[in-house]
């Protein structure tokens, strides 16, 4: 099974990471496709390209994942990327009732499946805006961040 997981991963945290990880040991390959709008200049805190090269570096020597950009539907890129099913991480009840009704129009419209895992508890907190809000302030992010990710550095 080949799996697409995507988002923004504006940065990529922790519980994106365990995500990914709990889904390696049911799945043959992974994309870890990063989501941004073509119509948009700057759409979010890291260039689309810094967030392709931090995941990729950080799975350097993972060779069932690939990482990649995109700017158009999740349903075409799994389709052009060869992938069957969709992977998404689920925090909260308003995070599930989201990702159904993606699913359902996923499903519907391509016939591609989406496999929803649940956060670790412990990491039910982690979002990649409060990552972002803390590191605007300044503070300091490792402890939501995957062990050996790359450091977090803001251009200024």
């Amino acid at each position: 099974m080949k799996l697409i997981f995507p988002g923004s991963f504006d940065p990529f945290t922790k519980g994106h990471e365990s995500v990914a990880r709990r889904a390696l040991e049911f799945c043959d390959e992974m994309v870890i496709a990063v989501g941004y709008n073509g119509q948009k200049k700057n759409t979010g805190l890291f260039s689309v390209e810094d967030r392709v090269k931090m995941i990729s570096e950080f799975y350097h020597d993972e060779p069932r994942i690939k990482v990649i950009a995109y700017s158009t539907l999740t349903t075409d890129v799994a389709k052009k990327m060869g992938c069957t099913h969709i992977l998404r991480g689920v925090r909260t009840v308003i995070d599930f009732e989201y990702e159904r009704q993606l699913a359902d129009v996923n499903r519907h419209l391509t016939g591609i499946e989406t496999i929803l895992l649940f956060n670790e508890p412990a990491m039910a907190h982690i979002t990649s805006t409060t990552v972002r809000e803390l590191l605007i302030f300044g503070k300091d992010v490792k402890d939501f961040l995957p062990d050996g990710f790359p450091e977090l550095k803001l251009k200024t």
